[in-house]
């Protein structure tokens, strides 16, 4: 037992609940263990396109490819999350026992929002929305998604009457508020409430350990589940509810399905000994398919929703493959960078302090071909051209996420009265601007070009991504802005709330980090 257990996790506060709960179980077996939060696939590299390896599902993608890198020895999902098929090389581990199964509702200031014609519901679910318009006709659904922390925000800032989410997720980070019950008639998703723990196939020792956690009855029912959910699906998004629950000897099943505004609903309940549970799921869901199902997945399939995005950057087969299913995708450069000549004297002279706030500049700088680059101080932004800098020039002194914030921390620390600023000839940032007020000289040097190049996009997008402020700049010189605009970050947010009504911020500042942002809007 001397291998420490890397445990991989998504990094909310219910995916750390859930990582903490398998890291007790696997100490109190004697092993050890180490916690390995993880916040974006844009930090995690493959030497293997994602299409190749059989990596999907929105909530499971980062631990998927921190796992076939090696970087994680497990992953604890909550299962529902987890796509029917795993990627190639990754098994489940163990699944531990299982919460509370049921959906529930948390109302604003009253519970009698039943009885009224017109009340308002948030949940992101297809599955709860047709459920519920299937009850209450005349309802209103609006989307909500984010963490369960994020979600009751929402519920409290906006003139919804309620939200439906897990029970699990909110008993077990003890967030259930007073104002909630359960829905007893709705029909869970497969495998809500449940935990799963995947490893890689070659792994014994992880393997080995995981057997340990691994709780039979949830195992068994959640495999019903499953392969109900995987006999229906065909690849289709659909509203399909299934739940089995075991007593005594007998296993007893029930299983939905509707269309999406849940005026057509297919249901099931079926029984049968705990040692004949191996075809329930698949017998329940071609029950469903042979007695209007199969109508119902046809007709899901002809109306899946395709949304029509745009991106500022071309993107690489793996940064596509990221992309959801039912995202069509233009994608091209819409700023081209030309290095500039910069004055080879200039280069060669020590410079006591410069900032760098792009990759290009670097690029551009390497591009002059100077021997050596005698920089003592070199303030930046953003990782990645941090990596570029200290890969190729030297060691950066302090890095910021946005130019701004360079600035502030620049002023507030005092750290210098005069600066080398190297930068394009089209500057959006008010890094300059904001020096200058607090008498700290700067002298820029352009070292490179930027010329708009965003092509008009004459079908209608109901999304674009940005990567920098020039992009969003050379997007609005070009189209229209009636669509939500995806953005790397702060600086290129605020340039594009000049044109956008609706913007939204990545979490971390990389390509992949705003695809996960697009995919949570249009899951």
């Amino acid at each position: 037992m001397s291998k420490v257990i890397r445990i991989g996790t998504r990094d909310s506060q219910l995916a750390m609940w859930q990582a903490k709960t398998v890291q007790q179980q696997l100490e109190s077996h004697g092993y050890k263990t180490q916690l390995v939060p993880l916040k974006s696939t844009g930090d995690l590299i493959l030497n293997k396109p994602l299409y190749e390896l059989g990596i999907t599902g929105i909530f499971t993608k980062t631990l998927d490819i921190a796992m076939l890198n090696e970087d994680i020895d497990i992953a604890v999902h909550s299962f529902k999350d987890v796509p029917t098929i795993l990627p190639h090389g990754i098994v489940q581990a163990a699944v531990i026992a299982r919460g509370n199964p049921k959906d529930i509702i948390v109302y604003k200031t009253s519970d009698d929002f039943c009885n009224q014609t017109d009340a308002i519901i948030a949940t992101g679910s297809l599955r709860r929305k047709a459920q519920w318009l299937h009850k209450y006709s005349t309802h209103s659904i609006v989307n909500l998604r984010g963490n369960v922390n994020s979600r009751l925000q929402k519920l409290e800032a906006n003139n919804w009457n309620a939200a439906i989410f897990a029970a699990a997720g909110l008993e077990r980070i003890e967030i259930l508020p007073e104002n909630a019950y359960e829905l007893e008639w709705m029909i869970p998703a497969p495998s809500q409430g449940a935990v799963m723990i995947t490893a890689l196939k070659k792994d014994t020792v992880a393997l080995e350990a995981c057997a340990k956690l691994n709780h039979k009855p949830t195992e068994i029912c959640t495999h019903i589940e499953r392969t109900f959910l995987n006999t229906l699906e065909g690849g289709c998004t659909a509203p399909i509810g299934g739940f089995a629950q075991i007593k005594d000897d007998t296993i007893t099943f029930e299983g939905v399905l509707l269309n999406m505004d849940g005026t057509e609903r297919i249901a099931i309940n079926r029984s049968c000994n705990i040692n004949d549970y191996h075809n329930l799921g698949k017998d329940a869901a071609k029950y469903i398919l042979e007695h209007g199902g199969a109508k119902i997945m046809a007709q899901l399939k002809r109306n899946e929703l395709f949304k029509s995005i745009y991106s500022s950057k071309k993107l690489s087969k793996g940064q596509q493959f990221l992309l959801n299913k039912n995202l069509q995708v233009q994608a091209s450069n819409a700023i081209e960078i030309h290095p500039k000549k910069i004055d080879q004297d200039l280069l060669r002279q020590p410079i006591e302090n410069v900032i760098i706030t792009s990759k290009n500049a670097v690029n551009a700088l390497l591009e002059n071909k100077c021997d050596e680059l005698n920089f003592k101080n070199i303030y930046c932004v953003g990782r990645k051209t941090k990596n570029r800098i200290e890969n190729h020039i030297g060691k950066v002194t302090y890095m910021a996420d946005s130019a701004k914030l360079l600035a502030e921390y620049l002023v507030q620390n005092k750290a210098l009265k005069s600066t080398t600023y190297f930068c394009s000839d089209l500057r959006l940032d008010d890094l300059p601007q904001i020096l200058k007020a607090n008498n700290i000289d700067i002298h820029e040097v352009i070292a490179y070009k930027t010329t708009y190049s965003s092509p008009k996009i004459n079908t209608p997008i109901d999304g674009a991504m940005f990567y920098s402020p020039s992009t969003v700049k050379s997007f609005v010189a070009a189209n229209r802005t009636n669509c939500i605009a995806f953005c790397i970050g702060k600086n290129t947010a605020t340039e594009a709330r000049k044109y956008f009504r609706d913007v939204r911020i990545a979490k971390v500042a990389t390509i992949e980090s705003v695809i996960e942002l697009v995919n949570e809007n249009y899951v």
